[in-house]
């Protein structure tokens, strides 16, 4: 019998963190979202079913279970019905190493707590592009599969960039464990926000004087721009607002789900809005502090609560995850959709380049305090002409890409032949 209690606990892990915790919250993003758009448009939003509309999530689901399930003549019937599944299963396997509280009763709040955390997230994260572009070639549709292309080229393009862009991070930190990724901030400060650690906080003089918090203010700016790669990557990653083009109605009828309907189409819906709890949760838990709280006051809560304190760091990452979260949906009713070779050129022109200049910024900051004053200089001034390099190649790129013809001028034809 002893032997089947971690079983036991590993399925009321994935039982309490995937259906109880993780699903509804995906639900309820659609429905947030909905309010929310209405808000900013002078609208009402969902407010029938249910008090002020919250049972919309629920009357949606049981509509797209209702919905007759039409599967065109002409589709690759295994592929098209194995492309849903590809999209929304990576998205819930990654939250499997996401610590979601400190711990309970003994047992940490993360259902795989492995050593290789952000590795496994980011190779089973980009499986989903699969079920995309899956999805596109499957519909037999030329617009779906160029929806699908599209995406497939996006996706690649970022995942660069956020593997870079986490260099850093893990550089600050030394290791992949993202439990003790969140332990260290909260004994050392947030990542972006380093105003504590072991001698004191911002109100004290022990935490000015601490050669620590030096080192820790000069590390914050290759860390804000690792925090603003990495969230724009996501949302790029996620095929949100303003990088949804692979299903950019006005250009490709509805994108490389085109063909699909009933709960198939629901999944493609529902894996957006995983990845983006997904997405929300790493830049939570890589940057934000997880699960802790700021100041120190971790420890006062292990303290005073005792074994119940994995209750109190589950709602604080759950608040953090949730303003994360409005923060998606704010950003796509505010900002206009970009077109694709700008989406293009600020993944692989822009990002790409400071991504990797970033990672020799914060590489002269760890070093400097082991390292002699000449030593020191010419790392720098490495780090400064490898810097100026990259800014020539991606502006030889940029007018390369413009003289080809993606520049607006380039776009329009000539009024002579225009009817041709």
């Amino acid at each position: 019998m002893e032997a089947l209690i971690p079983i036991i606990i590993v399925i009321a892990k994935v039982i309490g963190i995937t259906f109880v915790l993780t699903l509804p919250i995906i639900a309820y993003s659609v429905y947030a979202e909905r309010r929310f758009a209405a808000i900013i448009q002078d609208r009402v939003g969902p407010n029938r079913t249910g008090f002020a509309g919250l049972l919309q999530p629920l009357a949606d689901g049981l509509k797209f279970i209702l919905k007759e399930d039409f599967v065109p003549s002409h589709v690759n019937k295994f592929f098209f019905w194995l492309a849903p599944g590809l999209t929304m299963v990576p998205a819930l396997v990654t939250l499997s190493v996401v610590p979601f509280g400190s711990a309970l009763f003994g047992e940490k709040l993360v259902i795989a707590d492995v050593s290789v955390g952000p590795l496994l997230v980011f190779a089973i994260a980009s499986l989903s592009v699969y079920g995309i572009t899956i999805a596109g070639w499957a519909s037999n549709n030329k617009y779906s599969f160029f929806g699908g292309v599209r995406s497939c080229a996006q996706m690649i393009s970022y995942e660069i960039a956020l593997g870079l862009s986490v260099i850093p991070v893990l550089m600050v930190f030394g290791e992949l464990n993202l439990s003790n990724i969140v332990q260290q901030q909260s004994e050392s400060g947030w990542l972006i926000l380093p105003l504590w650690n072991e001698s004191g906080h911002m109100f004290s003089s022990a935490f000015w004087a601490s050669p620590e918090t030096h080192e820790r203010l000069w590390l914050w700016i290759p860390m804000t721009i690792s925090f603003f790669i990495f969230t724009i990557s996501i949302f790029a990653e996620t095929n949100r607002m303003p990088f949804d083009l692979p299903e950019c109605e006005t250009e490709l009828v509805g994108g490389y789900h085109t063909e699909y309907s009933s709960m198939k189409f629901a999944l493609f819906f529902l894996g957006e809005y995983a990845a983006m709890i997904v997405g929300s949760a790493l830049i939570v838990t890589l940057f934000l502090g997880g699960w802790s709280l700021p100041f120190g006051w971790d420890s006062w809560v292990f303290d005073t609560f005792g074994n119940w304190a994995g209750l109190i760091h589950l709602g604080v990452f759950l608040g953090k995850l949730v303003a994360f979260i409005l923060f998606f949906i704010l950003i796509r009713w505010t900002v206009p959709r970009f077109r694709y070779d700008q989406l293009m050129k600020l993944g692989w022109v822009v990002f790409f380049e400071a991504a990797l200049i970033n990672i020799f910024i914060a590489t002269v900051i760890i070093a400097a305090p082991h390292l002699d004053k000449g030593p020191l200089a010419a790392l720098i001034i490495g780090v400064i002409i490898f810097s100026v390099l990259m800014f020539y190649i991606a502006k030889s790129l940029d007018k390369m890409l413009s003289s080809d013809g993606s520049d607006d001028k380039e776009l329009i034809p000539p009024a002579e032949n225009a009817n041709n």
